[in-house]
C-alpha cells in the first residue's frame, strides 16, 4: 500500500496521528483474533462431537429399521425452529433456542408398543441434525469474520505501520536537511555581509 504525503510539517502531523490510530488499535485487534481463533476452535469441535452423535443416532434408527415399515412417517415433523443472536467478540452470531416438534395422534391401545420409542429417536435424529447444521452455519460466520480480522492484524502490522513509519522517518529527515541547508544559507549570507562590512570599513580607513 502506498502512503501518499507530502514533505511538510502538516503531512508529517497527518502521518503522525493516522500511525498512533493503528497502533491504538492493533492491541484491540489482536484481542478480537484470538477471541474468535478459539471460539472456531471450540465450534469445530462441538461439529465434530454432533457428527459424531449423530453416527450413533443413526445406528439405533438401523437397529430397528424392520419396524419402521409399520410407522406412519407424518406422524411427526419438525413444526418450527427458534432462533436469536448474541455478539460475540463484535460477530453477530446466531444461536438456537427451540426446537418445535409436532406430534399426530396415534392411540397407544391400538399402535404398535415401540411407536412412543420410535418418535423419541426421531425427535432426537431431527435435533441432533438440526443442531449439527446450524452449527456448522455458526462456524462458516465465525472463520469469515477471524479471516477478516486476521486480514487486518497483518495489514497492520506488516503494511500500514512500518509505511506510516517509513514515510514519518522521510519527512523527518527531508526537514532536518531543509532546515541544515537554510541554517548553512544564513551562515553564509551573514559571512559574506561581514566581509563587506570589513572591506567597507578597511576602505574608508
Amino acid at each position: 500500500m502506498a502512503i501518499k504525503f507530502q514533505y511538510n510539517k502538516t503531512s508529517l502531523q497527518q502521518l503522525d496521528k493516522q500511525l498512533k490510530v493503528r497502533e491504538r488499535s492493533l492491541p484491540t485487534i489482536k484481542s478480537k483474533e484470538s477471541a474468535l481463533r478459539m471460539e472456531v476452535k471450540r465450534t469445530k469441535d462441538e461439529m465434530q462431537r454432533l457428527e459424531l452423535q449423530l453416527e450413533k443416532e443413526i445406528q439405533s434408527y438401523n437397529s430397528m429399521v424392520a419396524l419402521w415399515n409399520e410407522f406412519k412417517p407424518d406422524l411427526i415433523k419438525v413444526n418450527d425452529v427458534f432462533l436469536s443472536s448474541k455478539k460475540f467478540a463484535g460477530v453477530i452470531i446466531p444461536v438456537l433456542d427451540e426446537i418445535n416438534f409436532e406430534v399426530g395422534y396415534y392411540s397407544l391401545f391400538n399402535s404398535p408398543a415401540w411407536y412412543t420409542e420410535g418418535i423419541q429417536l426421531l425427535k432426537l435424529l431431527a435435533r441432533t441434525g438440526i443442531e449439527a447444521e446450524f452449527t456448522g452455519m455458526k462456524l462458516d460466520l465465525l472463520e469469515h469474520a477471524r479471516k477478516k480480522t486476521t486480514q487486518k492484524v497483518n495489514l497492520f502490522e506488516k503494511v500500514q505501520i512500518p509505511g506510516y513509519q517509513d514515510a514519518i522517518r522521510k519527512v523527518k529527515r527531508y526537514m532536518e536537511d531543509e532546515e541544515s541547508l537554510s541554517k548553512a544559507s544564513q551562515k553564509i549570507m551573514r559571512d559574506n555581509l561581514e566581509k563587506r562590512k570589513q572591506n567597507g570599513e578597511e576602505a574608508k580607513s
